[in-house]
């Protein structure tokens, strides 16, 4: 183990291998300040801990060749980089059991933590935090490293698919736990197709399990002046599917215990095709743990989920649960709410509305 200290990080990177290999990994890294001539004109260095293991494993061949290759060529910017990225990776597999981050990056790590963020999304958004930390100088203030957590964030969800109904397929699914809020979430979505889009709507619900769910959408329905269909098995579901055959999109309330029976839905994919007719939005509640989250998940997932929606976002302070299961799952999000009030109490969701809940940081 030894301490080098330098101008700058890539100076300090070509002393560590000078001295200590390729071989060597950082453990430590601060901005120091050194006094020039009479205590004046003080200079920014960077003090850096590197060490090495007196017995590495050998590395494969390949690894080998490459290590030669990169010998005989010169160093390029981007070399560079790919070893810093490299050595991050070491950084993080050595301290596991607590990384060793510059002051604002470790801020930043234990407010992921305390967002309840899981281990693996954090390490991929520490990693890049980190990257960028060297790359812009090692001197970022803690509102600027949150300034990148939450560009970060908008980055790694903008693949996937934001935004309410498409609009392109009859059935609108809502499914879910009982308890998340399905059948308030699915008036307010009634409601905005209704009033603001103008579109012919009705109901079905198979959620006869539960006498005040069904009360619940008589009133919504009664309120947006529609029709509501009650199916108790799966004739009574093809029979509301031919009498509601002239409107343009029907909402179908669900039983929570339904759609985790494989023969249920066996039997329903005869009379709708999920992928043609139907969009189907999983229905969350932030309130809920992120393990449960997985679980639920798991068990709807034998149908195809295009969208969740995220309720109870009011009820909670922690909203690191829906990055996880976004980011995990590779599907986005439709819409969020945030109280009990119909039509009101709902948005739709984007990327910068995520990570606006998750940093905290204010933007649009």
């Amino acid at each position: 183990m030894k301490k080098f200290v330098a101008s700058s990080m890539p100076e300090a990177m070509k002393m560590i291998r000078a001295e200590l290999g390729n071989d060597a990994v950082i453990l430590n890294s601060k901005v120091v300040h050194k006094k020039g001539f009479l205590g004046l004109f003080s200079r920014k260095n960077i003090e850096v801990i590197a060490a090495v293991d007196p017995k590495p494993a050998t590395p494969p061949v390949q690894k080998i060749k490459e290590k030669r290759k990169e010998r005989t060529e010169p160093m390029r910017d981007e070399q560079l980089l790919k070893e810093i990225h490299e050595l991050k990776a070491t950084i993080h597999q050595l301290s596991q059991g607590g990384e060793i981050y510059p002051t604002p990056l470790k801020t930043i790590d234990g407010h992921l933590i305390d967002q309840e963020i899981s281990d693996d999304v954090r390490a991929m958004f520490m990693s890049t935090l980190l990257q960028r930390w060297y790359t812009s100088g090692a001197d970022a203030s803690y509102e600027e490293v949150k300034q990148w957590l939450h560009e970060e964030i908008v980055h790694a969800l903008s693949s996937l698919p934001f935004g309410g109904m498409s609009f392109q397929k009859k059935f609108v699914n809502v499914v879910g736990p009982t308890g998340v809020g399905k059948t308030t979430t699915l008036a307010k979505m009634a409601a905005d197709c209704v009033i603001k889009h103008r579109k012919k709507a009705a109901f079905i619900t198979t959620d006869t399990y539960r006498i005040a769910a069904i009360d619940q959408l008589k009133t919504y329905a009664k309120i947006l002046n529609v029709p509501l269909e009650v199916c108790y098995n799966l004739d009574d579901f093809r029979q509301a599917k031919e009498k509601l055959e002239s409107y343009d999109i029907v909402f179908i309330d669900t039983a929570g215990r339904n759609f985790r029976n494989a023969q249920y839905v066996n039997d329903l994919k005869e009379m709708i095709d999920f992928n043609e007719e139907m969009e189907t939005f999983l229905v969350l509640s932030l309130t809920a743990k992120w393990r449960d989250m997985k679980d639920i998940y798991t068990q709807f997932s034998i149908i195809p989920i295009h969208k969740f929606i995220f309720t109870k976002v009011d009820e909670t302070s922690r909203h690191g649960a829906m990055l996880n299961m976004m980011i995990q799952c590779g599907i986005g999000a439709a819409y969020m709410t945030n109280g009990q009030n119909v039509p009101d109490d709902i948005v739709e969701a984007t990327p910068q509305l995520v990570a606006n809940m998750v940093t905290g940081v204010e933007q649009r």
